[in-house]
């Protein structure tokens, strides 16, 4: 009897899905090597370490698709080199040069676009940078890359650092950042499919001379997707940011990013309320235009804290798009004030699971309650 060839194994490999996600595990990235030889079927996965759950789910599923097919014999299931990487935020002396050598993963994520996510992940990064820490900004939105213009590095293209011939990430504020947007034209569109997004994604991570680094900011794309998937398979973060607007739209797909992170084990940090209130300039006066309650809501029943609430101010919109984060350029004023809190919310949770596991439980105690 013939032997499968290894467009037929992959076929059958994509009908088990990738758990937690919508995709299967061929589209996902997860199966490396496929080797046939005299009806001995070999698949390597590519899980990330850690993830032993994935390995205990997969295998069995794997052994039995390929099993089932006309002429094979045997069905070996290997782990890919992914498996052995060392995980960013452990062991971090023993990264080598894979993987950002980082003591923290912080990904900041919406369920939608158009909500402020890049502005809040931007002047998050810089504010770290600001207090003496290492911080790398990772812009994963390789479609629409904001991170070139919102930290005025527009036109701009990484050097080589190496001999390796490894790019450098280009710096501002005190932020080493990489994005899509250092390799194209201003206004030239990326039309990729999700694959060969993943592929570039983790590139920019393992491929790119980070060096030291206290805190790695990662701004995902909106939405649930490859990105996403990617990164978690890549390394271990050490939490994630949700940030929502107060109508009920952007809240219903800030549950769903909750929902993704809660499935791929990333710890959620806290929400983020953009576009709160907008305070009058001449009276104080505070108009809760786009709502009110909603995140606070989201909050109590999704027990995740609100770690802060920005309010909507014209200017902020400018400084990004002159590349000026507010941080910087207006550090007196108030939406400077609310992102220091976030980052002093945000420093205390990650740096509570740097000194015991339960450290975020403990900071869930603490700031669960507040919602500013």
């Amino acid at each position: 009897m013939a032997q499968p060839s290894r467009e037929e194994i992959l076929r059958a490999l994509a009908a088990i899905p990738y758990p937690g996600f919508t995709r299967d595990i061929v589209s996902a990235g997860a199966v490396g090597d496929v080797t046939v030889e005299s009806g001995r079927v070999i698949v390597t996965l590519n899980l990330p370490e850690g993830r032993r759950d994935l390995a205990e789910q997969l295998t069995p599923a794997v052994r039995k698709a390929v099993s089932a097919l006309p002429g094979v014999t045997q069905t070996v299931v290997r782990a890919g080199p992914r498996a052995r990487l060392p995980v960013a935020g452990e062991g971090v002396q023993d990264a080598g040069p894979a993987l950002p050598r980082a003591r923290h993963v912080i990904g900041i994520a919406s369920g939608k676009g158009g909500v402020g996510k890049s502005t809040v992940a931007v002047n998050l990064a810089v504010e770290l940078a600001r207090r003496g820490r290492a911080v790398g900004f990772l812009d994963a939105d390789v479609h629409g890359p904001s991170a070139p213009l919102m930290f005025g590095l527009a036109g701009q293209r990484p050097r080589t650092a190496d001999e390796r011939g490894r790019p450098r990430p280009l710096e501002a504020y005190g932020v080493r950042v990489m994005s899509m947007g250092f390799f194209v034209d201003r206004g030239s569109a990326v039309i990729w499919r999700g694959p060969i997004v993943g592929n570039f994604i983790r590139q920019l991570l393992t491929d790119v001379d980070w060096g030291e680094l206290d805190d790695l900011v990662i701004d995902f794309p909106p939405g649930t997707g490859d990105a996403q998937l990617t990164i978690s398979q890549t390394l271990r973060m050490t939490g994630a940011l949700v940030v929502t607007t107060p109508n009920e739209l952007a809240l219903i797909d800030a549950l769903k990013a909750i929902a993704m992170f809660r499935k791929v084990q990333v710890p959620l940090l806290g929400l983020v309320e953009n576009m709160a209130y907008f305070a009058c300039p001449k009276c104080g006066e505070r108009a809760e235009i786009f709502g009110s309650g909603g995140a606070e809501r989201a909050s109590r029943d999704e027990s995740v804290p609100l770690l802060g609430r920005l309010p909507v101010d014209p200017d902020l919109a400018r400084d990004g798009d002159t590349g000026r984060p507010v941080v910087a350029a207006r550090p007196d004023s108030a939406p400077a004030a609310a992102f220091r809190e976030i980052a002093d919310a945000v420093l205390a949770a990650v740096e509570s699971r740097d000194e015991r596991p339960e450290g975020l439980s403990a900071f869930l105690k603490r700031f669960g309650g507040r919602h500013g």
